[in-house]
């Protein structure tokens, strides 16, 4: 790591920029987390389970109907295996925790934190490196993962992808590295927080546990709490519902969910109410064009990224003040 940062230094470099020694820090930890004996075998598992679930969805597609055949490749379930998004669910948490864990307490309890602070990288390039390293080899591996079930499309349907096609399972692609950045900023706080990795591992997934889990019945509960006290006409009924859904909406694992009912299902043309008009043209069968797509589900997309960023710069200030001795 040292003769690596050393290299990447430069006479022509700033000796006040906060961003050197960023691209050491990144190319390291990416070099690190994909070929280490951790990724490859979570590697091993998600090609398994694309595998596995784009057969079964081959196996039972109605190719009578030959609209966005390659979308329901994602969404094709048989008991008892889900669909490929139903696995993505609950593995794109699992991966980011552990590409995350032990970011930087790992460093502490190797005490290599000081000496990799005391070359020219900064405490700013130190963390930002560590979290661009873990999204961009989360997005590596699943965009490997998409051309793989886009693959197995081509040759088994004997059709390429339409445009639309391409351009919702890209954006679904962009919300899935999103949904996992979460995790990782997650992950990396508690790896500021705790200096024991098996600790902030645990925390992390029992903040995944209580959103999948706990976090529909904790939000029944505080329904009534803030839901009026009588409901009296139809419009008391729909602001009950809507704060309801905004309550569920707080779970990032629930915003993932209805981004991907959005892209992948054209036909779904809403996430709340369904007006008459838009149950006249569903009845008809009207698939909803991309860009309206992309409107119902922007505030999921954009709440994705903002609560990336936002732990993430918690983690940053809490990683400023804390005091690094050699």
């Amino acid at each position: 790591m040292l003769k690596l940062l050393d290299s990447w230094r430069r006479p022509t470099e700033r000796e006040g920029s906060p961003w050197i020694g960023l691209g050491a820090v990144l190319f390291k930890e990416m070099a690190d987390h994909l070929t280490g004996a951790r990724m490859r075998i979570l590697e091993l598992l998600i090609v398994i389970t694309a595998v596995g679930t784009v057969y079964t969805a081959l196996q039972n597609l109605n190719r009578n109907n030959s609209e966005f055949l390659y979308l329901r490749l994602f969404t094709t379930a048989q008991d008892p295996l889900p669909s490929f998004v139903g696995f993505l669910g609950f593995l794109v948490p699992l991966i980011a925790i552990a590409l995350a864990f032990d970011a930087v307490n790992s460093e502490f309890n190797r005490r290599t934190l000081s000496r990799i602070l005391a070359q020219p990288v900064y405490r700013d390039a130190f963390l930002f490196g560590k979290f661009l390293s873990c999204l961009l080899t989360l997005a590596i591996v699943f965009a490997a993962i998409w051309l793989l079930i886009f693959g197995l499309g081509i040759v088994s349907l004997g059709v390429p992808p339409t445009a639309e096609e391409t351009g919702r399972a890209l954006l679904f692609l962009i919300a899935t590295v999103f949904y996992g950045g979460i995790w990782i900023s997650l992950a990396l706080l508690f790896s500021i927080l705790f200096r024991s990795p098996a600790t902030a591992a645990l925390a992390a997934i029992a903040v995944w546990l209580f959103f999948t889990v706990f976090w529909n019945i904790v939000a029944g509960l505080l329904l009534p709490v803030f839901a009026p006290q009588q409901v009296t006409n139809l419009l008391d009924l729909i602001a009950v519902w809507e704060l309801q859904l905004a309550l569920e909406r707080i779970s990032p694992i629930r915003l993932f969910a209805e981004i991907a009912v959005i892209l992948l299902r054209p036909a779904e043309r809403s996430l709340g109410i369904i007006l008459p008009i838009q149950l006249d043209r569903a009845l008809l069968g009207a698939p909803l064009p991309l860009d309206q797509s992309l409107l119902l589900i922007w505030p999921h997309l954009t709440s994705l990224i903002a609560a990336t960023f936002l732990l993430f710069a918690v983690g940053y200030v809490i990683f400023q003040r804390q005091e690094i001795r050699a």
